[in-house]
């Protein structure tokens, strides 16, 4: 069985499924098709597969197995558009006919060239996993028993990365608690990392010899250190220049170069229990480590602990960065620049002299990651660019017997084509030396394709790591611009809100030419310098990011300046779910957005219709705007009035209070059991939290009351008291004004009539954000929106699909939250404006069936009615008609997908506001450090 990753499988599946789209009829096309199948898991065409295996059926009929791999897979194979059922059942009595209990296989798959079943016979289900030949590769993981029984659905999941990390992990506890530490510790790691990995993979010449050097020292470990110190001396001196006396051990180590060893630092100290520790390591088999895997991990290691104070003052965590999964990093390389390649080669592989253009091309090619940390990024797009030149030299070759072809010289991509930049010393290094130890499994990949390869060390090529601070680095003194191909990577994601004084000094360097720079998060500097490093070029960027940057207010503000610098977006994976080998895992919703100064021929929206937590499906495009939907370049800005003409939404009123003018249950009953007369001072109060869950709350609602009642009821004057004196404690002279009033709130703008009630807000688990009329004696906080006189047609359009599209679209999130707002979701919303009469009548029903089939359910609280795995049906399907309403009302016939709906609304807004004048909008206050 081959050792292939599952991306790699991918990739090959979908190749496979552009080849054999024609396929139809199973005398004709069946074993071809089926040998190329295994090939995309690294089986053999001669020894995958028994094809048409002969077995005698009970009864004696003899029947033939279209395809055979004994102990693993059946299959049964049929024409296009045959019944696959009765496929499966004749494939059942081939299973039953195998005499070999050893020989009959786990799996079974029925095909009929278009569709794949596939049943696994453990489960006691039983039941088909079905996928289309244009979706092979996304179901990859379902075939992976192919590759290798034991090998996990994702590389990032391997044991051994998880296994190795926890035993550094132990010694790096041992060695911080022998009080060595700093950047000596680091140093001393990240060598160490590399000999392990060379002892299992004859780096260093016979496999063992670190491990038998290490067992050699004393037990007690005194000499352990003075052993390692030497090492480190030998590997960085060529054999040449090498002490004729050297011991024959050490003598025997090939020579690495590279810089790894050159710097002279401190090593520990070892005694019995550090060197266990140390010789323990180095017996996991270190040879299937993940490069981009591990050194995440590894940095999760380095930042178990508190940090020398003298060397870094702040964990990664701090710095905002997450680390990012092989998938997530795939989704960014693969549109950037692999799809292309790939598409180039399978374009020109039998045109000799065009494929000689692409392997010349392929070295000249520079990559930057101005965010690298451990390296993850680097190693991937490393890995998969000299896969595609291990192809392109099979093709350039083909015709060469295995082991004549010399790759030495022919496998010219190399680390030094790999430029990065990283604020922490300790992932520097550990980038680089992650990058040296993928180049060596893919010389190893190499010798095993051709029966040759290119030696590892010493270490000829280095990649290009500076170490300092992205945002004041001269990215022109790293890589300059006019040599730079690709730029990629996972910047810190800083909020705004969470930024330290040094980050926000950062953004100040980097953006203040901005306006209103100050809302930005912290990613948004990577996108501002990548803009201006690319200025005059065919740089090609992608970055992953927070989707705050494609969601309310920061739009306005970074991408009319990306736009100045006439940047296009050519393709976007939209709000997806984080993934990361980081110590903890970051609860972020993400996008990712590549752009340059040139329009792609190809644009894709990658959309996650199935969840964010899904594989996404490809749009193609023919434009992407700022909130990655197919539209025009428009940008949202808050906007003091609905540029419709329907009514004002406002939020509620603000008590700014200390809490004092609000109650509990308990509180309530206990004033007025007290004072009687206070009940009529009270009344329900409802911020998000108790409009949602139907939490009890209640405030004293003192507009009316007379000032001799109030002085006659202690309990109230004490809370008015209160109320008073934080008020003339607060830092905000506005605040200190609000004193000379304590008995009202803070702000005042509650309904005299009934109103519809919107939260701020709402969990981004839910598909419509719950809202509701409310009567006037329900008093509502700054924590709701509320529209006075709003009629059902007015419920009906904001609870429907099409508003909510919008609204996840263009809000801000409060974490993951949807953050709902007047000036960026509600003003700028697009209403219905060329219903008919009888469209709004209908959405009126609709609208009034909603409220029915809440009525229906009355102790429950919205919550729960629009929890997705507790929504009753009735209001399922009182939202469905009312979607397929209001929908006729806007005359929308697309598709049922949020980006369709947005594209749809963004041209109604362009043709409507090209005909308003222009307004007056809310100004962002944003202080600077000086």
């Amino acid at each position: 069985m081959a050792n292939i990753t599952v991306n790699e499988v991918r990739r090959r599946l979908q190749v496979f499924a552009k080849e054999h789209a024609n396929d139809s009829d199973e005398k004709q096309h069946a074993q071809q098709f089926w040998r190329d199948f295994y090939m995309c898991f690294g089986l053999s065409k001669s020894s995958a597969s028994m094809f048409e295996a002969r077995v005698v059926k009970l009864g004696g009929e003899r029947g033939y197995i279209d395809s055979f791999i004994p102990s693993l897979l059946l299959v049964e194979q049929k024409s296009l558009g045959k019944d696959l059922q009765a496929a499966y059942e004749q494939a059942q009595s081939y299973f039953h006919a195998i005499k070999e209990e050893s020989e009959k296989p786990r799996y079974i798959v029925t095909c009929d060239f278009q569709t794949f079943n596939l049943y696994d016979l453990h489960d006691t289900q039983k039941e088909a996993f079905t996928c289309k030949l244009d979706e092979l590769h996304k179901r990859a993981d379902w075939f992976m028993f192919l590759a290798d029984k034991k090998l996990e659905t994702i590389t990032e999941e391997s044991p051994i990365n998880r296994k190795a990390a926890y035993q550094v992990s132990l010694l790096h506890e041992a060695l911080l608690q022998a009080k060595f530490g700093g950047r000596d510790l680091e140093v001393f790691l990240t060598r160490l990392l590399f000999c392990f990995f060379a002892d299992d993979t004859a780096i260093f010449g016979e496999n063992g010899q670190f491990k038998r050097l290490l067992e050699s020292t004393r037990e007690d470990g005194r000499d352990t250190g003075a052993i390692l110190a030497e090492l480190f001396q030998v590997l960085n001196q060529p054999h040449a220049e090498r002490q004729t006396t050297l011991d024959e051990a050490l003598a025997a180590f090939e020579y690495i170069n590279g810089s790894l060893f050159a710097e002279q630092t401190r090593i520990p100290s070892f005694n019995f229990e550090l060197r266990k520790q140390l010789i323990e390591c180095n017996l996991l088999d270190w040879s299937d480590i993940s490069p981009a895997i591990f050194g995440a991990m590894f940095q999760g290691v380095l930042e178990a602990h508190t940090p020398d104070a003298a060397t870094r003052t702040e964990t990664r965590r701090e710095l905002g960065a997450h680390y990012t999964s092989e998938r997530n990093i795939l989704r960014v390389v693969n549109p950037l620049f692999l799809n292309a390649l790939r598409e180039e080669y399978e374009t020109v592989k039998k045109n000799k002299t065009k494929l000689q253009l692409l392997y010349n091309k392929l070295p000249t090619l520079k990559f930057f990651d101005p965010a690298c940390g451990c390296g993850n990024f680097l190693v991937i797009a490393f890995r998969e660019l000299r896969r595609l030149e291990n192809d392109v030299i099979g093709s350039l070759f083909g015709d060469v017997q295995r082991g004549l072809l010399d790759v030495s010289t022919l496998c010219q991509v190399n680390v030094g084509q790999f430029y990065g930049i990283e604020i922490d010393e300790a992932s520097a290094h550990i980038a680089r030396v992650a990058m040296w130890i993928t180049d060596h499994q893919l010389n190893i990949e190499a010798a095993v394709r051709f029966g040759t390869t290119r030696a590892t060390v010493p270490l000829i090529s280095s990649p290009h790591i500076a170490c300092g601070n992205a945002l004041r680095i001269n990215w022109n003194d790293v890589l300059p611009a006019e040599q730079c191909s690709y730029v990629m990577g996972n910047p810190p994601f800083y909020g705004k809100q969470w930024q330290t004084k040094e980050q926000k000094l950062d953004m100040e360097l980097v953006a203040n030419k901005v306006n209103n720079y100050g809302v930005l998060d912290y990613v948004c500097g990577w996108y501002i310098k990548a803009a201006e490093y690319i200025n005059n070029s065919s740089i090609s960027v992608a970055f992953v990011s927070t989707n705050s940057i494609t969601q309310g207010q920061q739009v306005a503000v970074l991408w009319p300046y990306l736009l100045q610098k006439n940047m296009v977006i050519n393709f976007a994976h939209r709000t997806f779910k984080w993934s990361n080998e980081g110590k903890g895992v970051a609860a972020v919703h993400c996008v990712i957005v590549g752009f340059s100064l040139f329009n792609s021929a190809k644009k894709v929206i990658y959309e996650y219709t199935n969840g964010i937590n899904n594989e996404p499906l490809e749009n193609h495009v023919k434009t992407i705007n700022p909130y990655l939907v197919e539209a025009n370049f428009v940008v949202i800005e808050g906007k003091r009035q609905p540029i419709c003409n329907v009514k004002n939404i406002v939020f509620g009123s603000m008590p700014n209070d200390g809490g004092y003018l609000l109650l509990n249950d308990v509180e309530k009953n206990t004033l007025i059991n007290k004072y009687p007369a206070t009940k009529q001072w009270i009344r329900k109060f409802i911020g998000g939290e108790e409009f949602i869950n139907n939490i009890n709350r209640w405030c004293l609602w003192l507009v009316d009351a007379k000032p001799d009642e109030l002085s006659l009821v202690p309990d109230v004057y004490e809370r008015l008291l209160k109320v008073k004196e934080t008020r003339i404690n607060s830092t905000r002279p506005t605040t200190q004004k609000l004193s000379s009033t304590p008995s009202l709130f803070g702000e005042i703008r509650q309904p005299v009539t009934n109103y519809l009630a919107v939260p701020e807000v709402s969990s981004e688990r839910r598909t419509y954000i719950p809202i509701a009329f409310i009567t006037p004696d329900v008093i509502a906080s700054n924590k709701i929106y509320t529209i006075s006189d709003a009629t059902l047609y007015d419920f009906g359009i904001l609870t429907s699909t099409m508003h909510m599209a919008w609204m996840r679209t263009v809000c801000g999130r409060l974490k993951s939250d949807y953050q709902y707002s007047a000036g960026i979701v509600y003003n700028n919303f697009i209403w219905a404006i060329k219903a008919t009469n009888e469209q709004i009548i209908e959405v009126d029903k609709t609208a009034q069936a909603i409220l029915d089939a809440r009525a229906l359910h009355p102790t429950s609280s919205l919550a729960a009615l629009y929890d997705p795995l507790t929504m009753p049906v009735e209001l399922v399907k009182a939202h469905e008609a009312n979607n397929k309403a209001v929908d006729k009302a806007y005359g929308y016939k697309g598709n049922d997908d949020d980006a369709s709906r947005v594209a749809f609304l963004f041209k109604l807004y362009e043709q409507l506001t090209s005909l308003l004048p222009s307004q007056p909008t809310k100004k962002t206050r944003v202080k600077t450090s000086k």
